[in-house]
């Protein structure tokens, strides 16, 4: 009886091992393809000129800078609120009408469609606040949509810090707050870090809220200030993608090894850094 369950339990889990390795079987395809693709398309003249010809030549130098610069600014407007808004929720809230309604507020927004957030980023940032297609207007809207993750992560990290070390600190006479910044954040720290990243990293792959609100079809110059236009790669793969015909395959393959690769980038990051903090801790 013993053998027959001990077999069981094999075969069991070699299902799941084939389940997890099907699971992930179109990510590697995809991403060995994109790679295969992308890495002859890439030069210094593809990465540090404009486009020109119709974007049929040149490079993706003000997609790229504008990408950097929209990303830039959706760290400055949502990793402050985020964090401080987890913070508030976990360490400083009662159980409230007021704690439940923002966590509620909390997972809708989290569900709600990435477009839906450009339409009223359209309607509120660049109509009626009169900020224009900006990058300041693109910034707030995607600022706006990591909220909900940034937050998320912050109040898990935080509610797994063991409760003594907030025990041991006040007896020692530190405050609430010196407790909360020196002991509490540092320590949630790894798992905080991580949902940023992986949070901006999902920003800087968005299509849907920057095309109302800061992408511009063809700059081909650079942005000077928050209050102008940018072309972001997302936007700009869909541009040369769906609206120019006769586009060279090359550019295309490029553009998209160069996004995924960013976005890559960020998500490696964030492994990094959460393996980084959990070795020191």
């Amino acid at each position: 009886m013993s053998i027959l369950k001990g077999k069981g339990e094999k075969i069991i889990e070699s299902f799941i091992k084939t389940v997890g390795l099907l699971s992930i079987l179109p990510v590697v395809l995809i991403l060995g393809y994109i790679i295969f693709t992308g890495v002859p398309a890439i030069s210094w003249e593809f990465l540090s000129q404009a486009p020109k010809d119709g974007m049929r030549g040149g490079g993706i130098l003000p997609a790229i800078i504008g990408s950097l610069y929209l990303t830039l600014g959706t760290i400055v407007v949502s990793v402050p609120f985020g964090i401080l808004t987890g913070v508030y929720l976990v360490e400083y809230s009662k159980d409230n009408w007021i704690r439940r309604t923002i966590n509620l507020t909390i997972v809708n927004l989290a569900g709600i469609p990435s477009i839906i957030y450009g339409l009223f980023g359209m309607a509120f940032f660049v109509i009626y606040m009169g900020m224009g297609a900006s990058i300041l207007a693109g910034s707030l809207t995607l600022g706006i949509m990591c909220l909900p993750v940034i937050i998320t992560a912050t109040r898990e990290s935080l509610l797994a810090v063991p409760v003594h070390l907030r025990e041991a600190s006040l007896a020692l006479g530190a405050t609430k707050w010196e407790t909360t910044w020196k002991v509490v954040l540092p320590a949630g720290s790894p798992g905080i870090l991580t949902g940023v990243i992986l949070s901006i990293s999902r920003a800087a792959g968005e299509t849907a809220p920057i095309m109302f609100t800061v992408a511009a079809f063809y700059l081909p110059f650079l942005p000077e200030s928050i209050w102008d236009q940018a072309m972001t790669l997302p936007y700009h793969l869909y541009v040369i993608s769906t609206q120019v015909p006769n586009m060279p395959k090359a550019n295309m393959d490029g553009t998209l090894f160069v996004l995924v690769g960013i976005t890559v980038g960020f998500n490696l990051l964030g492994a990094y850094v959460r393996t980084r903090f959990n070795k020191q801790k």
